[in-house]
């Protein structure tokens, strides 16, 4: 190691030893400024970078705005949502990017500066001040007389002290020197190197999601060619067209009349003729508005037996002849308007007026032509009686609640760890890991967390166990899988197949390609027997002896009555319900609601506003009863898991394993069905193509839903009732579901076939808290809207509401199951 001050040269306190002092000295000092001003240059890049990644979002936003307004073009459509889905993952991508460099360049260099040179410069204030001290004690020694003995020894211990002190002072000094430039290589290029190592992985993810989406551009291409030929095509076409209709507008020019004359009694749209024709006012004056015309100047039609009108295209008709049997058409020659006609019925008669005598003639054929054919075609019709679905009889649901398996107070790390098998890396066994795969749920070291980085965030999402925030339904999660669970799935065949896990002293790219076996290419995973299709597959609905004698003797058993239900459960529904909303929407209660989450005074407006919940539950309390049992919103969600829950799942495909494990609350087993290529988002259509993550709503695990989300599902998805995850989380009133899913961007604008949308669907429910959660996300998201926040988390007190209620939901869900234990405690 070289040595940049030698320590013999600071016990002499030589010149060499002070001008060497002196150079190093200088070097730390522009040494600091450097650093300084990198670290002030990364922040700079770090903000704009941020910024670009914002007008990047929002460009984002604008094109998947420009492809929900092409949804009649499917190609368009289609191409512009894949474009922004690649952005959005470009955009994630130069996020990591910018927190990687936020670690690598700015934390380490500014740590650097912040303890090594304050100690140098530390030591440096020593040295100096025992350097003066030292001074002042030689020259006191050398001006005592010699004949002062007691001055001559004071004067000797005293430098004899401060020559000592100033050894070991200067001795440190130069250590601190030493050790300060030694290190400053190994911070710098540490640093650097980890920048450099983020950006690899940045343009490899960029790379390799491109390359995905190479084939679809091309074929794009393809298809862009072979529409522009089309094009050419149509615009020859209607060239052509266009000239053609030029000529015949030329003859009517030339015969003196524009109008179309023509009528079609067999017209297949049911129009005999249409055009414009001028009415006289029906009122008592008879008069003709000249001065707006364009208030009497109306779209005439004769369809479906009828005289009509409209102003506009989109305006509902105006019948004036309800039968064309019972009415006569004459010539009007009494009056001062010319080509004018009358239409008489026995109720009304309607002046009318055309543009020409030619198109008045028409008209007045048509209308009689209309006559004489309604009498010929006169004949009873039909009515079609629409069949009505009977309601499908409730059954039990079956299903027990998850352990709590957390200690409150831990750390991530602490309860993660805890979990078996998680205290080493899943991946190569290296003790002590301190990051995690979120959508896995294990743990990983430094080494093999940036290698699930490169897979990209669909197969792995990393997250560190020390460095970022947990939300606590995320915690949760991570502690109900762990690597254990996911190693005998994701491992099952590796000692078939031979191959050898790696160690924690392995070679990267060995790490590298095991890694990319075992998640991408699924090469260990037990494949999946060929089985028959099972029951629910096929659409047949087999129940076991217990639950069909349950079906029989209960078929009116519903949801909202539960398992401690009695007779006429629907009855109990609606006095809970009344008795509930009278407690839940009184002022006081809301007041006490509020005072809970100490709002300020931006979202304490809300209280004015939930103030009219009591005035619009009062109004709908006595239509309730009939509101439930007639709305199978609140009645049915839960009837119809007979069917998804009495099969052994490794006989079902791996959609409805995952389907029916969703209910269950059962991850290993819905882990175990993604490996096996599980769709996420799999519908299924004997159950109203509910998805899983409907069915783990209904099953009433917050865990089970957040780990469907971390693993691509979409919130809003809707069954065909059109519903979708947060309308049934507000009716069965899972408080936590409603606010994750607000939280994962669920529109809560989305109304179902009744119409309703979760808010009105919580307010006739009388749950103050879904009430409460859902009236202040809308207001935050009309805030960020108004404001022009866009893709930002908006009011931090609405952050800190939703917050409370997620640590409540994953921690102390029973506060928020006050209202159903009150309910179930009744007589």
């Amino acid at each position: 190691m070289r040595v940049a001050v030698d320590f013999e040269e600071c016990l002499k306190d030589s010149p060499r030893f002070r001008a060497a002092l002196e150079e190093v000295e200088g070097d730390v000092t522009e040494l600091e400024l450097k650093l300084d001003k990198l670290v002030k240059l990364c922040i700079a890049m770090i903000d704009t970078g941020k910024a670009f990644c914002t007008a990047n979002k929002q460009f984002m936003n604008g094109i998947r705005d420009l492809a929900q307004y092409s949804c009649k073009d499917a190609l368009v459509e289609t191409s512009l949502t894949k474009f922004s889905d690649t952005l959005q993952e470009m955009i994630n991508y130069h996020n990591i990017l910018f927190d990687q460099t936020q670690r690598s360049i700015k934390a380490q260099l500014q740590t650097f500066v912040k303890e090594d040179i304050k100690k140098f410069k530390d030591a440096k204030k020593q040295f100096e001040k025992v350097s003066e001290e030292k001074e002042n004690a030689l020259v006191k020694n050398a001006q005592v007389q010699r004949n002062k003995q007691h001055e001559v020894e004071e004067a000797t211990n005293i430098l004899t002290a401060t020559r000592k002190c100033f050894r070991h002072i200067a001795l440190d000094y130069v250590l601190q020197i030493n050790v300060l430039q030694s290190k400053r290589r190994s911070e710098i290029l540490k640093s650097m190197l980890s920048f450099m190592y983020a950006h690899l992985a940045f343009f490899h993810q960029g790379y390799d999601l491109f390359s995905e989406l190479g084939p679809y551009m091309k074929d794009l291409g393809a298809q862009l060619d072979q529409l522009a030929v089309d094009a050419a095509k149509e615009k020859r076409d209607m060239e052509q067209k266009h000239s053609t209709i030029q000529q015949k507008a030329a003859l009517q020019d030339y015969s003196g009349d524009d109008t179309k004359l023509e009528y079609n009694v067999d017209a297949a749209n049911g129009i005999v003729m249409e055009g414009y024709l001028f009415k006289r006012a029906s009122n008592a004056f008879k008069t003709w508005n000249r001065k707006k015309p364009d208030h009497i100047r109306r779209w005439f039609s004769i369809q479906n037996n009828q005289l009509v009108y409209q102003k506009k295209f989109k305006d509902n008709p105006t019948v004036v002849v309800e039968d064309l049997r019972l009415c006569t058409v004459k010539h009007c020659e009494d009056i001062e308007r010319r080509f004018c006609f009358e239409v008489v019925s026995p109720t009304k008669s309607c002046m009318l007026q055309a543009d020409s005598e030619k198109l008045r003639q028409a008209w007045i054929k048509a209308v009689q032509t209309s006559i004489a054919t309604a009498y010929r075609e006169k004949g009873d019709e039909s009515e079609k009686q629409e069949k009505k679905p009977s309601p499908s009889t409730g059954s039990l649901e079956t299903g027990s609640e998850t352990k709590e398996k957390l200690l409150k107070g831990e750390s991530a790390l602490q309860r993660v760890q805890c979990i078996p098998g998680n205290a080493a890396c899943c991946d190569c066994g290296l003790a002590d890991p301190r990051w995690a795969s979120i959508n896995l749920g294990i743990t990983l070291c430094i080494e093999c967390s940036g290698i699930h980085r490169s897979l990209g965030v669909h197969f792995s999402k990393v997250r560190s166990l020390t460095l970022d925030s947990w939300e606590p339904e995320l915690l949760k999660l991570m502690c109900e899988l762990g690597n254990d669970v996911i190693n005998r799935i994701y491992e099952a065949k590796l000692e078939k197949v031979g191959v050898k896990k790696p160690q924690p002293g392995s070679q990267r790219q060995e790490k590298e390609a095991y890694i990319k076996a075992k998640y991408v290419e699924r090469k260990f995973v037990e494949k999946q027997p060929v089985a028959a299709v099972s029951p629910l597959e096929s659409g047949t609905k087999v129940l076991p002896p217990s639950q069909e004698e349950k079906r029989h003797s209960a078929p009116e058993k519903s949801l909202l009555a539960g398992e401690q239900g009695v007779a006429s459960p629907k009855a109990v529904a609606v006095i809970s319900d009344e008795a509930r909303r009278e407690s839940l929407f009184c002022p006081d209660e809301l007041d006490s609601l509020f005072s809970y989450f100490d709002t300020s005074s931006k979202l304490r407006s809300i209280r004015s506003s939930d103030s009219g919940i009591q005035q619009s539950a009062d109004d709908s309390r006595e239509h309730l009863a009939s509101t439930i049992s007639a709305n199978s919103l609140y009645e049915p969600e839960g009837d119809k898991q007979e069917s998804s829950v009495f099969f052994d799942s490794k006989q079902l495909s791996p959609g409805l394993q995952l389907y029916q494990a969703a209910f269950e609350k059962n991850l290993p087993n819905m882990a175990e069905a993604l490996a096996h290529g599980a769709e996420v988002n799999w519908v299924n259509i004997e159950e109203n193509k509910a998805t899983p993550l409907i069915q783990a709503v209904r099953g009433g695990s917050l865990v089970t839903c957040e780990f469907l989300l971390q693993n691509g599902a979409n919130v809003n998805i809707r069954d065909t009732k059109g519903r979708g995850p947060l309308h049934h989380a507000t009716v069965l009133g899972h408080t936590g579901q409603v606010c994750l899913f607000l939280k994962r961007g669920a529109n809560q604008h989305a109304t179902d076939e009744d119409g309703k949308d979760p808010l009105s669907i919580a307010v006739e429910a009388a749950n103050a808290d879904i009430v409460t959660l859902l009236r202040l996300a809308r207001m935050n998201e009309e805030m960020r809207e108004s404001e022009g926040l866009y893709g930002q988390p908006g009011d931090e007190i609405y952050q800190d509401i939703f917050r409370d209620f997620s640590q409540m939901a994953s921690n102390n869900p029973e506060k928020l199951n006050r209202f159903q234990q009150s309910d179930s405690q009744k007589p």
